[in-house]
């Protein structure tokens, strides 16, 4: 593979997001890609204080645009020190949250101007697009419980359920603007191995079948099609 491949997971909290891409970076690997997987916050070992930052519920008096920001920094860390080389490299990388995520939460999330929003992202991304877009859909209440049933909420999990829909709204927006880009799996009552089914069957469809077994790495259509 001469040029890299960028697939990002997106969605609302517990959608499985973490999981979903651990296991996709796997399945690559056993396929024979050369894959990255990084995270955000907290992808780099700058982005992990600036996650402290974020999530610590210490921090209920940061306002939106401080919070905008401090993901964009992130994103822009991760972007010059993980992405931008792996893909240099030729190397699939397998992104747990993006620029959509900014777009959901602190643009539809927080109420914040949707363009200013796109812009700052382009300027921390250097207009980096991913190539793919597995979108894993989760209703709000469910999510929330989930990604809270076994740990103390962070900061952005202790939100309203409205903010939380407002999300989910936003992500199915987007993934209905952009098909070429975006795969919806919905999450629903599946099991992890049922949803993990549907996320490499969207990202082999896209990549192919795969050379051989390697490793992993580091830290005008209707609508986007639902698998």
């Amino acid at each position: 593979m001469s040029k890299g491949v960028f697939i990002t997971l997106e969605g609302p909290d517990g959608c499985g997001k973490s999981t979903q891409s651990r296991l996709l970076a796997d399945a690559l690997a056993t396929a024979g890609y050369d894959v990255v997987r990084t995270f955000e916050p907290g992808g780099t070992s700058i982005g992990r204080r600036v996650r402290e930052m974020i999530l610590d519920t210490k921090s209920s008096g940061m306002c939106g645009i401080t919070e905008f920001l401090l993901y964009a920094a992130d994103r822009a860390q991760d972007v010059h020190e993980v992405i931008m080389p792996a893909l240099a490299a030729g190397r699939i990388v397998i992104g747990d949250r993006f620029f959509d995520s900014s777009i959901a939460y602190q643009g539809y999330g927080l109420g914040m101007d949707i363009e200013a929003v796109r812009a700052v992202n382009c300027i921390a991304t250097r207009g980096l697009v991913p190539d793919l877009t597995v979108l894993l859909d989760i209703d709000p209440a469910t999510g929330v419980a989930r990604a809270t049933g076994n740990r103390d909420a962070d900061r952005i999990e202790r939100r309203k359920l409205e903010f939380h829909a407002a999300v989910r709204r936003a992500y199915l927006q987007m993934a209905e603007g952009e098909p070429q880009r975006f795969r919806v799996v919905g999450v629903g009552d599946r099991s992890i191995d049922q949803v993990h089914a549907a996320v490499r069957r969207a990202v082999f469809e896209f990549l192919g079948p795969g050379p051989g077994p390697s490793c992993v790495r580091g830290g005008s259509q209707p609508g986007a099609r639902e698998v």
